[in-house]
């Protein structure tokens, strides 16, 4: 033989020899850990085993999303809901084969439609001029993948500008708004900057929607793609604080001069966490600790409250002042636990004259990238309920004209959103939706910095899976196919624009099959 070849000889020889022992050692080495570690009592009584049971119980959570759930289980979003977005980001699609999954045994609500629908062109919509997008065409197969993205026009399907819906008229600049749905509140350092980013490229294209800030200040991703921008001021002020917590009317006014920036609202609730936020300290890089005012690298928990008012007095007082200074439209963010809370706000509205010139109700079955388990599933009504009950309370104080409704709690479908609409609210926010369409797949990391598609996470090497130039042709298809689809479901109503649903729209059927309309359910109050 020659030399080379005994090399090589001794070379496999190693390679099977440590092929062959070492697993051996290893699993004698954690054997006798398992033994006398006294953490796990599993592992004690049943060494190596026992780290069975624990890696299925780690893998349990995707197997069921993959394997076991079935279409229409799994949570927050079963698999239809994800498929759906992701498919109209995709490709521009809404059409299914084969009928609804839906489980018409079960009561629900439904939307009445008329013997005499609408035509296209009665309708009271912008078709065009046409706007271009992208959208994949081709085959995907496990191993054979043939698709590319492939440039189309489509219609924006927005309302033209005499039906567009105004917030804020006795500001010096109100808000027009032509769209109805738009980025729920989504901080720079709970969703990273390629995230941010591509969502605000994605709206921007669409026109006629909003980026909306969340607690987080306005970063520069948010303003990226051109479009319009809500700023959210949580109770931790971010972005409008002086180093020493307080609140900036400067800064608050630095802001307020962007022309971009079309509002603001105070956050005094959400429906994930009725308290105040939280990020950890692995987020909060130097670039959002400076957006912020914060610290770097340091856990940050925002007081339960605003210390700038403590009642709906001064909470009114502070809207006053802000709405001064900055000339724009000036919102809260709640979650309802009651009629009685909504009363009361209305009420000193109509008494004062005074107050937001929206109100974002926010439903308790809400998401968020970091939230405390004893609220998330108890705490705040959900958004059919919390969504009527303020409806009722603008109306009956006579402020209704006014005050405009943004809606948010998991209304990522054109058909939720129609719900929404006709339960009382003017527009809709949505977070998770706008998540699913950068790349979002559920792996409930969003509050480790790990998340494995670089969406809810600041770290540079987990961002590098998400591709701005590709997913905010996703996001800007899922608008267009949400506002088609509200149009579709508007015409088969029988009304000509989507501003006019009302609970008269809507039907429940009960789990005996009994048919009461939504305005019969929940009659609207006279004023």
């Amino acid at each position: 033989m020659t030399l080379f070849q005994n090399i090589g000889l001794f070379v496999l020889t190693s390679l099977i020899l440590l092929m062959i022992s070492v697993p051996p050692i290893l699993f004698l080495i954690w054997y006798f850990y398992d033994k006398k570690q006294s953490q796990h009592s599993i592992l004690r009584n049943f060494p190596l085993l026992g780290r069975i049971r624990y890696l299925l119980e780690m893998l349990g959570p995707e197997f069921r999303q993959y394997m076991f759930d079935s279409d229409s289980e799994g949570k927050p979003f079963s698999r239809s809901d994800f498929s759906n977005i992701v498919i109209q980001g995709k490709y521009l699609k809404t059409v299914i084969a084969f009928g609804s999954k839906r489980d018409f045994n079960k009561p629900g609500f439904y939307l009445r439609n008329s013997m005499f629908p609408k035509q296209k062109e009665e309708m009271k919509v912008m078709l065009s001029p046409k706007i271009p997008t992208k959208r994949y065409v081709g085959t995907e197969g496990l191993f054979s993948r043939t698709e590319h993205l492939e440039g189309v026009d489509v219609s924006p399907w927005t309302l033209p500008d005499e039906n567009a819906i105004i917030i804020g008229s006795r500001c010096r600049e109100p808000w027009h708004v032509k769209g109805p749905v738009g980025m729920s509140a989504m901080s720079y350092g709970a969703l990273g900057e390629n995230a941010i980013s591509s969502i605000s490229h994605g709206l921007g294209m669409a026109t006629g929607s909003w980026v909306h800030t969340g607690e987080g200040g306005l970063a520069p991703y948010h303003t990226v793609g051109g479009g319009d921008v809500i700023m959210q001021i949580g109770s931790g002020i971010f972005g409008v604080r002086n180093e020493d917590g307080s609140f900036s009317w400067d800064k608050f006014k630095e802001k307020a001069a962007n022309p971009q920036l079309r509002c603001f609202e105070i956050k005094l609730a959400q429906g994930a966490k009725i308290r105040g936020g939280h990020v950890e300290g692995s987020k909060i890089n130097e670039e959002i600790a400076q957006i912020r005012g914060v610290k770097p690298w340091k856990t940050v928990d925002s007081p339960n409250r605003h210390n700038q008012f403590h009642d709906i007095n001064s909470l009114f007082d502070f809207i006053d002042q802000m709405r001064e200074a900055g000339g724009k439209p000036v919102g809260v963010k709640v979650v309802m636990g009651g009629p009685d809370s909504a009363d009361e706000l209305c009420q000193h509205m109509s008494e004062t004259g005074s107050g937001p010139d929206f109100i974002t109700v926010d439903g308790g079955e809400g998401g968020s990238g970091a939230t405390y388990q004893e609220m998330a599933d108890t705490m705040g009504l959900p958004i059919k309920s919390g969504l009527i009950y303020l409806d009722d309370a603008l109306r009956k104080s006579g402020v209704r004209e006014r005050v405009k409704i943004f809606a948010s709690g998991k209304l990522f479908s054109p058909d939720k959103i129609a719900l929404a609409l006709a339960s009382g609210a003017d527009l809709v926010n949505i977070a998770r939706g706008m998540m699913i369409s950068v790349g979002c797949i559920g792996a409930m990391k969003c509050h480790t910095n790990t998340c494995p598609v670089g969406v809810a996470t600041t770290d540079p090497d987990h961002q590098k899976a998400l591709v701005i130039d590709e997913k905010k042709w996703r996001v800007m298809n899922y608008i267009i196919t949400l506002r088609n689809g509200l149009h579709t479901l508007a015409a088969a109503t029988g009304i000509d624009s989507y501003t006019k649903f009302n609970r008269n729209h809507v039907v429940y059927s009960d789990q005996y099959g009994k048919v009461t309309s939504l305005e019969d359910l929940f009659p609207y109050p006279t004023t």
